[in-house]
């Protein structure tokens, strides 16, 4: 007899934990290999876990609606000849890795459960044991362990789950919970008071069991599960990095021009349309070459540059989220392969078939508000990225043009330019270049390039 472990798998390179949406096997199903056993949710994807092993589902450790850390153990197979004998009613899975609850556990964790928890879980004095995700919250709000061991968690066996750790810094904010009321956290105000401007994400705040009340006649729509998760996504990217953003226009005449004449010979020749998306693409990976450092991510104190350079496009959904497909060794592909691979990825999307690998390690994003008529924008990082290119509508416009025989004025193609980068790592200057360098690169396209 072989128990064969399925674990909650790695979907991005900055993503920590999924969402159970839906189990497609129950104890005592057969399983054959690679046949789903169950969909999940993160903030930018939904996909399917395959089974790992042909043979019976032996237990189910989490329910529909649990968030659960990844590498964690969610189900358990048995293989081989026992697969066939009925598999015994699943028991309650309290040792594994933290999920939350659906009523607050009460049994004081078991020491013995520190040998079957995840590998980067992190135990405190007390016994209990601390996800990475809640631990960086912890540190970010200035909450010592001592602090953090007195947050009563509704986790399994009582550990703190980040809805827990988001209430209770929602609450110390408010001044509902008194300084040094959980364990000896009095003695460490100054970090708390220096992040007071901090929001904490609409969806975790739950001050008052009593119905809000709203004046006038307004209409109340529940966020979706993926507008929850974004919108956690988007507070937390704003938590980590402080977002500078700098301007420029480019006058993308050319760039223009050129399209207008080639868009139906490309499409007829290469079976696919000619966006701006790839020249954009095209342009900034030229500009990564030059500056790398904007093709990084912070751990701690190293600053990671990434060799390869994988550009994020954001793309709109029919219902009206974003999702951030990413288009890998773009510096390799020629301007036919990264128009395929940018019209692909985009049916993808609009189509709900991204795969988990479609939307993982993006090194660089860029954004097109001019999709919606917006001349300029100041995106947020795409963690655990260090900057984001928007580029505005391309609009007609009077401008000056300089000449060796004097100065005209001309109807010109003009565009915004505006980079969001992390502070920490990317200095004005640093950030300003690299900003100019793309807007150039438009500017000087060749009116007489081939196909």
């Amino acid at each position: 007899m072989a128990t064969v472990d399925l674990v909650m798998p790695k979907m991005g390179e900055s993503i920590m934990e999924a969402t159970i949406l839906k189990w497609h096997k129950k104890p005592g199903d057969t399983v054959k290999m690679d046949e789903t056993v169950l969909e999940i949710a993160t903030d930018k994807v939904d996909s399917e876990v395959p089974s790992t092993a042909e043979g019976t589902i032996e237990e189910v450790l989490f329910n529909v609606n649990d968030v659960v850390p990844i590498g964690t153990v969610i189900a358990r197979i048995r293989s081989g000849a026992a697969a066939a004998q009925p598999a015994a009613a699943p028991a309650p899975a309290a040792p594994i890795a933290e999920a939350p609850a659906a009523t607050q556990q009460t049994a004081a964790p078991q020491p013995a459960a520190a040998t079957t928890a995840a590998p980067s879980q992190s135990s405190a004095s007390n016994g209990r044991f601390y996800s990475p995700l809640v631990l960086n919250i912890a540190a970010q709000e200035g909450i010592g362990m001592q602090e953090l061991e007195g947050i009563a968690g509704t986790g399994n066996e009582g550990r703190v789950t980040k809805k827990d750790i988001l209430q209770y810094v929602s609450d110390k904010k408010a001044g509902k919970i008194p300084a040094g009321s959980a364990g000896q956290g009095g003695q460490q105000p100054a970090p708390t008071q220096q992040k007071q401007d901090m929001v904490i994400p609409m969806n975790q705040v739950e001050t008052s069991s009593a119905p809000a009340q709203y004046p006038g006649n307004v209409e109340i729509i529940e966020m979706d599960r993926m507008r929850k998760l974004i919108a956690d996504h988007m507070v937390r990217s704003k938590h980590t990095s402080p977002h500078v953003t700098s301007f420029t226009e480019a006058d993308v005449t050319n760039l223009v021009m050129w399209r207008d004449k080639a868009k139906k010979e490309f499409e007829k020749r290469e079976g696919t349309k000619i966006t701006f998306t790839p020249l954009f693409i095209e342009a900034i990976v030229r500009c990564i070459k030059k500056f790398p450092l904007i093709n990084s991510s912070l751990d701690g104190t190293r600053i990671i540059v990434k060799k390869d350079i994988n550009i994020g496009m954001a793309t709109a959904l029919p219902s009206g989220n974003l999702i951030v497909p990413v288009i890998k060794n773009a510096d390799q592909l020629n301007l036919v392969g990264l128009a395929k691979q940018v019209n692909g990825m985009a049916d993808a999307a609009r189509n709900n078939k991204l795969k988990p690998e479609d939307i993982s390690e993006g090194t660089f994003t860029l954004t097109n508000v001019g999709t919606f008529g917006s001349l300029m924008g100041t995106p947020i990082i795409n963690q655990p990225q260090v900057a984001i290119l928007a580029v505005g509508a391309i609009k007609k416009r009077p401008v000056v043009i300089e000449t060796p025989h004097g100065d005209s004025i001309a109807i010109r193609h003009m565009m915004y330019l505006s980079l969001s980068y992390d502070h920490r790592i990317v200095d004005g200057s640093l950030g300003a270049t690299f900003l100019t360098a793309v807007a150039n690169e438009l500017e000087n396209f060749d009116l007489n390039r081939g196909i």
